[in-house]
């Protein structure tokens, strides 16, 4: 990727008006994913809001963290240069959210960048907002992700057109100093790299199923049941609405876990 930025970037000496971005908040969200990226766009300078539907406090589906957010569906910028979707264990509540679904898919009417990490890319699904797009999510979110129709990379970060995901929690992190590259320039990027100290050198190679072996992902398996239910008969749910509302329904033949993902 070329630097387009030659001068210390302006959205960081006050000379430009900062790029708007709008992160979806719910209960049940994974925190990393929401903190991750939110650092990189913070530390490049944009201007973020924490949308939820109200601004009651929402927690974290991995230990309890509490976070507030920052605006309303309703009181939300109505035109966001960035919107953003984390994952989370209770993403199937999005997912079926009416009001949620009808602030996504408004929001990314006009977006500039429609985004999301980990499973959040089937709250965008719901929404309607990834047909015809290639998009990246958790590996373990890969085949129901393509029930709905969505094209699977199994890329660290996936760009197609103005979409951009990454895959499950850690990978938030490349996916936001990603996005502030293409936005902002490198400079800015390897600023916020910088200030994070983002150096990784992880003490296991386990941070895939092949690297991490069967018994591994087969405790993760067993230890996240529960979610996986719900996210799979989430996505029936929003199949079952499509097919009630359209002539051409999605169709199940992506049911397979192996159809419709593309390896990069």
């Amino acid at each position: 990727m070329t630097d387009q930025t030659t001068n210390w970037p302006d959205h960081l000496t006050g000379d430009a008006q900062p790029l708007e971005v709008g992160i979806l908040l719910y209960e049940g969200h994974t925190a990393l994913d929401l903190v991750g990226p939110y650092t990189a766009f913070a530390l490049a300078g944009m201007k973020v809001h924490l949308v939820a539907e109200t601004l009651d406090p929402v927690v974290s589906d991995d230990g309890g963290m509490t976070i507030a957010p920052t605006t309303t569906f309703d009181d939300c910028p109505e035109r966001l240069d960035i919107l953003f979707v984390p994952g989370g264990g209770m993403v199937d509540k999005p997912m079926l959210d009416p009001a949620t679904i009808a602030w996504l898919a408004d929001r990314g009417a006009t977006a500039s960048y429609i985004t999301a990490v980990c499973n959040g890319p089937l709250v965008l699904a719901a929404a309607g907002l990834l047909d015809g797009y290639r998009v990246a999510t958790h590996w373990a979110s890969r085949d129901q992700l393509a029930r709905l129709g969505v094209e699977v990379s199994t890329e660290r970060v996936c760009i197609d057109r103005n979409r951009f995901s990454g895959g499950g929690v850690t990978a938030g992190i490349d996916f936001g100093l990603t996005v502030v590259a293409h936005t902002l320039g490198q400079k800015a990027a390897r600023f916020a790299q910088l200030v994070m100290e983002y150096d990784p050198e992880p003490p296991f190679n386990a941070g895939s199923p092949e690297s991490a072996g069967p018994e591994i992902v087969a405790l993760r398996t067993r230890f996240m049941a529960e979610p996986d239910t719900a996210l799979r008969n989430a996505v029936s749910h929003v199949l079952e609405q499509r097919a009630a509302t359209s002539s051409h329904p999605v169709s199940e033949e992506n049911a397979d876990p192996a159809a419709g993902i593309v390896n990069n």
